[in-house]
Formats: structure tokens, sequence, C-alpha cells
């Protein structure tokens, strides 16, 4: 269980069956209410989670176990954003009422069925939507109930494209690029190269694995400077993928693709590397590559790499030039009084939710019904908003079916201290 330290707006912490539940607004819940009157002979009928004066959100996200450093931020940086909007007095919506944000959190530890487990017991809560958590395996497996119960699942920090698919998943929709996006501009930026290559694989044997090679292979397919000459899996439970890495090391490639999603397992793998001698160019994902999380960790030496790849579409709040912007400090200035993130958030999960949380204020002003399917509807029609944090040429646009909300990624090159813009590959 998370206990977080007793702030201004944070009312109470709640555990039960592996919950945790975090109060952003200490206003009550709406009560349950059905969305199928009429709308045309009156005001429509509220749905649950939502009153006059304020509106109840769930994210179910592993708090604990090996993947809590960016699981709790994806709960932190919502929290944060809505603790500063509710201590000034909420926010105001389409229908002219202003409420204050009520956030719970549940922890899933990355386990699928605590995920599904978590949606069932929000749903007894009565929260109006829920999303912004972490995890492929997870929030898959509480998509169709979220559709069976026409309760949102939204801006989810999983590229798996079916969260993007408007027919296959119509309460759902992702946050960050699809995997494919991610594995295809480094692919891309792999295959614009004029030196010849031979690249090692390593990928989680699930959805978010297939994603990031799948991009990654269309991108570099017709390179001829390009040779995959290693490919081989993990599953999401493994503790060690040493055995994996000594294989790959033998295959004299100088090109590491990683599309790993552990981050313990990330930072074992940069030291097993360097230990066995083998010390290729990397591609980490963007959920996995922070400096402070990983790179920096103790005995890890990113230095011994020749480049260290990974995309973005967001500042790093570890970024020397973050805090000395106005709207920085005031985000670090949030996470310090809403959290329990110690010092600069580590993983970039905490920008991300932020920028989820802007997303969603952004959806509420133009609500003007306390519906489920009203709020959908706002949602889905936010076009080149520019999210606080996003990298130039990087919007927020939810209207093109089978995209994300942010489908612009950025190639970046680690410089030892954070991430710099990649033109060119070397």
């Amino acid at each position: 269980m998370r206990t977080l330290r007793k702030k201004a707006r944070i009312t109470s912490v709640v555990a039960g069956i592996g919950i945790v539940a975090v109060l952003a607004a200490g206003c009550a819940r709406g009560t349950a209410g059905d969305d199928s009157g009429d709308a045309t002979e009156g005001p429509a009928e509220a749905s649950p989670g939502i009153t006059d004066t304020s509106i109840t959100l769930g994210i179910t996200s592993p708090l604990t176990g090996p993947t809590a450093g960016p699981g709790n931020c994806t709960v932190d940086g919502a929290l944060a954003y809505f603790g500063v909007k509710n201590a000034e007095g909420g926010i105001e919506f389409g229908d002219g009422k202003t409420r204050t944000v009520e956030i719970k959190a549940y922890d899933d530890t990355y386990d699928p069925q605590k995920a599904l487990a978590n949606f069932q017991q929000m749903v007894s809560d009565g929260v109006f939507a829920a999303g912004i958590g972490l995890g492929t395996p997870t929030n898959r497996a509480w998509r169709e109930a979220a559709i069976d119960e026409e309760v949102p699942q939204i801006l989810v920090m999983t590229g798996d494209p079916i969260f993007s698919d408007r027919e296959e998943s119509p309460w759902q929709l992702g946050l960050v690029p699809i995997y494919q996006q991610e594995g295809g501009a480094f692919g891309e930026l792999l295959a614009s190269s004029s030196e010849e290559h031979k690249v090692a694989i390593l990928s989680q044997n699930d959805d978010y694995g297939d994603g990031y090679v799948e991009g990654f292979k269309e991108a570099i397919a017709g390179a001829d400077n390009i040779e995959v000459v290693k490919e081989l899996t993990y599953e999401a439970t493994d503790t060690s993928v040493d055995a994996q890495l000594t294989e790959l090391a033998a295959s004299g490639a100088d090109v590491f693709f990683n599309a790993m999603s552990i981050t313990p397992l990330v930072i074992s793998s940069l030291k097993k590397t360097e230990e066995l001698g083998w010390t290729p160019n990397w591609f980490l994902p963007s959920n996995t590559s922070s400096p402070g999380g990983i790179l920096q960790q103790p005995d890890v030496h990113a230095d011994v790499f020749p480049g260290i790849y990974t995309v973005a579409f967001s500042q790093s709040a570890a970024s020397p030039t973050f805090a000395e912007s106005e709207e920085g400090a005031a985000f670090l200035e949030a996470i310090a009084e809403y959290t329990n993130q110690e010092g600069v958030p580590a993983f970039p999960h905490c920008v991300w939710s932020w920028i989820a949380a802007a997303t969603l204020e952004q959806a509420f002003a133009e609500m003007t019904e306390p519906t489920r399917e009203n709020f959908m509807e706002a949602l889905l029609s936010i076009q080149d908003y520019s999210a606080p944090f996003m990298l130039e040429g990087s919007v927020i646009d939810t209207t093109a079916d089978g995209k994300p909300a942010v489908s612009d990624v950025l190639v970046q090159k680690y410089n030892g201290k954070g991430y710099a813009p990649a033109e060119q590959f070397g």
C-alpha cells in the first residue's frame, strides 16, 4: 500500500483489496445514475461519479512492485495538476458549473487480474471515468469490461493501438504514441545511416514488444545497410535476461534494439552487457529510458556505449533548463506539495500524467451535460492543443481514428546528463 504525506487538498487514504484511494478533492461522490433518459425531455441525468460540484476519476496502475516508479508517476502528475486546480476553486465545465476533481488510485502491481479487479471496484465506487494508468497487459485486462459498463477508459499509458481504434474500443483513448511509431522512428534514423549495421533484438513477448519490433522492421525494410542478426524474447514476469543477453552478445551486433518495459530488467541488462564486453548502440522505449531512474543508477555506466537512443514527445523534468522556466518550476512545486515524489521525478510519466490532466481539463471545458457520453464527445474533439511541456512539433489531437492523443515523436540521444535531439545516427 502506498501512503501519502498529508498535504493541502489531499483528504484521505483508503485501502482495500489491494487498492489505494487518493482523494484530490475531498468532495462527495455523485450517486449512480442512468444515462438512458431522453435529453429532449429536460436536463440529461448525470452519470455516476459527477455532481454539480465534483467529478471522480479512477486510475489503476502499479504503485508497488518492479514498475512502481513509473506507475506512481502516472498518478502523481494528475494528482498534482488537479491539486493546484482544486486549490484555486476547481475547474469550470462547459455547463457553467465549477467542479473539483477527485482522483482515486488503485494498485494493480502490474498484474492484469488485479487491474480487472480494480476496475470492478471503481464501478462499485462510482467513478465517472478511469484511465491514465500504466501498462499494456493491465489496461487490456479491463478494456472489454469498460466497454460493457460504458465507462470511459481514457488517456491510458500504453502504446497498444487497440485503444485508439474507435470501432474496437468505443469507450477508450490512448495517450502516448503507439509502439509501432516509436520503433519505426528509430528504424528510420538507423536506415538513414551511411554505415552498415548489425542489429540484435530483445523484446517482451506480448503486444508491447511485438509492436516495437513491427514498427522497427517496417522502417528498415529495404535498407541494404541493416541486417537483423539475432532476435530473442523474454517474458514480462522474468527476473533475469542474462541468458538472452549472452546469446545476443555473441551475434556481434553493433546495435541493440531492446523493447523492454520492466525498469529493473533494463538496469540489469545495461550492467550485464558491459560485463560481457558487448558495447553496442542501444535503443530504449520512451517509458524505460529515464536518465535518473535507469541510466544514472549505481553501477550503470551508460558512457561505455557509443549511443543510447530513445524517443520523446515531452520535456523532461530532469532537464537542467526545466526548473528554470515558470511552467517547470510550478510543476515541481505542485509535485512536492501534492505527492510523495522525492525531488525531481525520475520517470517521464509524471510529466505525461500532467499532460493527460491538462487534456482532461480541455474536455471538461466542452462538456455541456454531466454524462459519460457527452464527456467522450468532448474528449474526442480536441485538436492542435499545445499541452504543457510538449516538445515543439508535438500536439494533442484526439480527432483521428486509429491514433492516440499524441502521435508525434522525436528521436533523442543520451548525452551523459539527459537527452538531445538526434538528427542522424552515430
